[in-house]
């Protein structure tokens, strides 16, 4: 296969991927062909009876819910020694329920619940993509699944008009669109902290959500530049939140930045730590309940943090810049940026002054995530 090829099949993957993601967005099955079998799969947040009672219609297969080792652990479910965790739908389990299971928010309103059967097969590739798919589509990681033959899977397709995705590409979705990131559009936008300010936009070439570059200043291509990586945070950065000190970070930075005579911000379209706004919102209810986010997190099914550097990276490169005086004080960013060629010359410590809402966030991220603070 020449690269035109192999660059012609990565970009109608992309396509695939991300239209199957709206279909599960939509409450629609998916149907994801593994290596040695197929499964045809729905969202748990999306489902309600109609849309059990057509996935059920699809086959003859049992119907499975699935769910991550961490959402298991949770309900008291004993490990299976997969990352995945398949249970037997009981009669009494309906679509309410099913939702409810998976949507960690609901555990103190409804704290006694099962016993649950589990199965300890294998759920295979297909059942690890599946909940791969719905974190991908910013959804609870959780899905109804029923195993069929890659050639039932294929007819079921065709005939309901579903999308139709491989485990591979699935796993290799996230990577694959942030090798395939381009510019699409730049302008200049002075800030309160830097009048010199030009903001790249980058966007994958499945259509997906933006990443962004501040580029603050000139700086020269050939020495380290200032630089920071900022995840998205729209309650932070928008609204001025207490909950964490992302807002600070952000403003912060852009003024360090101008007063230094130039650097970069990648601003990652990666909403809470990658498990995306409404999933943060969730996060923060289990927060009020008395979890840290950490716990949080895991709790909802999700690992402790879901981001990936790869877009950074590549921003960077596009940009003209190698090497890197880093804005952190998490050590798994500068680990990131070097396994992926970029060269960090220097971590430049940056944090603020903790307040009694965010108190503590800041504590979990030394005492849980090893940050320097």
């Amino acid at each position: 296969m020449t690269q035109l090829d192999r660059n012609s099949q990565n970009l109608r993957n992309l396509r695939q991927i991300d239209r199957a993601i709206a279909d599960l967005r939509r409450g629609l099955p998916t149907v994801i062909e593994g290596t040695e079998t197929a499964a045809i799969v729905l969202s748990t947040e999306m489902v309600f009876n109609p849309e059990l009672n057509y996935l059920k219609s699809l086959t003859d297969s049992p119907v499975y819910f699935a769910l991550t080792s961490h959402r298991a652990n949770v309900l008291h479910i004993m490990p299976t020694g997969h990352k995945t965790i398949l249970l037997e739908i009981e009669n009494w389990m309906d679509a309410p329920l099913m939702r409810a299971l998976a949507d960690a928010s609901h555990d103190l309103d409804q704290p006694f619940r099962g016993p649950f059967n589990r199965l300890l097969e294998d759920p295979k590739d297909v059942g690890d993509a599946a909940i791969k798919l719905m974190k991908l589509g910013r959804l609870l990681p959780s899905s109804l699944i029923t195993y069929v033959s890659l050639e039932k899977g294929r007819e079921v397709a065709e005939a309901e008009d579903l999308m139709r995705v491989t485990a591979e590409d699935v796993f290799g979705y996230e990577d694959v669109a942030a090798g395939e990131l381009r510019p699409v559009a730049a302008a200049w936008v002075p800030l309160q902290g830097s009048e010199e300010t030009k903001i790249y936009s980058f966007r994958p070439q499945d259509g997906g959500i933006e990443h962004m570059a501040i580029l603050i200043g000139d700086p020269n291509r050939h020495e380290p530049v200032l630089a920071r990586l900022h995840s998205e945070c729209f309650t932070g950065d928008l609204i001025g939140s207490l909950k964490c000190d992302c807002g600070e970070q952000l403003r912060g930075a852009i003024k360090k930045i101008a007063d230094e005579g130039g650097g970069v911000i990648m601003y990652l379209a990666q909403e809470g730590r990658g498990i995306g706004l409404i999933n943060k919102f969730r996060a923060y209810k289990l927060q009020k309940d008395g979890f840290d986010t950490v716990d949080a997190n895991e709790r909802l099914g999700f690992d402790a943090d879901e981001r990936l550097f790869r877009p950074a990276a590549e921003m960077l490169k596009q940009l003209g810049f190698s090497k890197v005086r880093l804005m952190t004080n998490n050590p798994e960013k500068v680990d990131g940026l070097t396994r992926l060629g970029i060269e960090i010359t220097e971590r430049v410590e940056h944090k603020f002054p903790s307040n009694t809402h965010n108190e503590l966030y800041l504590a979990v991220k030394r005492k849980k995530s090893g940050h320097y603070l």
